[in-house]
């Protein structure tokens, strides 16, 4: 047996299995390539060195870490009331995550975020993930679960009733008297943006309204690309009396941009968002919005990553959360 003094590295791995580090590494992520000799030979150094107490060599010995992950773009509020939701799912389970964030928001390395991350937690660290507002179809050796997935998907995942609380949001403002209503859209990958723009087309189509693509602006969720939509809206001679947009930090912005061009909410526009983010019930006026219980979409999502993993769930994979309209002060009737 190779003696270690000190804490037990990957490289006395290596040394006393004879191989190289990077071997021991495709070893212990997992990796192709490798011959069963070899993947042997690691397995027993990492018993031999003591190290059976560390996350992965538990993994190996055991196959099983009882850790779940979590993986996100971006921390925000939407992010944060999520993972209050996991924490309550997991809790007394005997569970523990690791959340992975994206360390460029918005920048050059976005583009496949989800895989790398994944491909970085999956296996040796964790039983499981939870993918939050991916931007792809995602792979992985072990069960993931999306919250807010793209379109079209197949994974398993949990939503918002998107399509219904849009049309709720479109309904409330057309109840208030409203016909001209501008919308704010998200990224059109996801699902939450398409079945939230369909929602905004049915209720006008059920009122007898037809859609004026005029009324239509482009963001990605991400509040500050709702500022030249917004701008487009309302600076127009023919300018909307209300403004539904696909998540509150967009309709925030739109907030600001009425604001700087002098209109005053309600009085001169309406503004309804969707998600009940804590900082809507702040803002001023507090924002009218639909709720789509953040913190319910992370403990779904937990509990059917649970049921994943133990080999235990059920169809439907697919599950939604039900939404709820919460009036404040952003909407009034037109002109008030």
């Amino acid at each position: 047996m190779t003696e270690v003094r000190g804490p037990v590295t990957v490289r006395d791995v290596a040394r006393s299995a004879g191989v190289s580090i990077a071997t021991v590494s495709r070893v212990v992520n997992g990796h192709y390539g490798v011959s069963s000799r070899t993947v042997e030979q690691v397995r027993a150094a990492i018993e031999e060195l003591g190290y059976e107490s560390s996350l992965v060599a538990t993994s190996l010995r055991r196959n099983r870490t009882n850790v779940f992950g979590l993986v996100t773009h971006s921390f925000e509020s939407y992010t944060a009331e999520v993972l209050k939701g996991v924490m309550e799912a997991l809790s007394g389970t005997g569970l523990d995550l690791i959340v992975y964030a994206n360390s460029d928001t918005y920048g050059t390395r976005s583009h496949g975020w989800e895989q790398r991350n994944l491909t970085r937690l999956s296996g040796t660290l964790t039983d499981g993930c939870i993918v939050v507002t991916p931007w792809t179809e995602v792979k992985s050796r072990t069960p993931v679960v999306a919250i807010d997935p793209v379109r079209d998907s197949t994974m398993p995942s949990v939503a918002a009733d998107n399509l219904a609380g849009a049309v709720t949001a479109v309904n409330h403002l057309l109840t208030l008297g409203h016909r001209r209503i501008g919308f704010i859209g998200g990224r059109s990958s996801l699902a939450a943006a398409w079945a939230r723009e369909e929602g905004y087309r049915a209720a006008l189509a059920d009122a007898g309204l037809t859609v004026d693509p005029t009324l239509i602006g482009r963001g990605d969720f991400h509040p500050e690309t709702a500022i030249a939509p917004a701008r487009t809206l309302l600076d127009s001679d023919d300018r909307p009396t209300a403004i539904f947009t696909a998540s509150d930090g967009m309709a925030l912005k739109v907030l600001e941009v009425a604001g700087d061009l002098g209109l005053d909410v309600p009085g001169d526009l309406s503004v309804v968002g969707f998600d009940n983010i804590p900082e809507s019930a702040l803002a001023q006026p507090a924002l009218t919005t639909i709720d789509q219980s953040m913190h319910q979409l992370g403990y779904e999502a937990a509990r059917l990553l649970q049921e994943l993993v133990a080999g235990s769930a059920e169809q439907p994979l697919q599950r939604f959360v039900p939404t709820e309209l919460v009036v404040r002060d952003s909407t009034a009737p037109p002109g008030r």
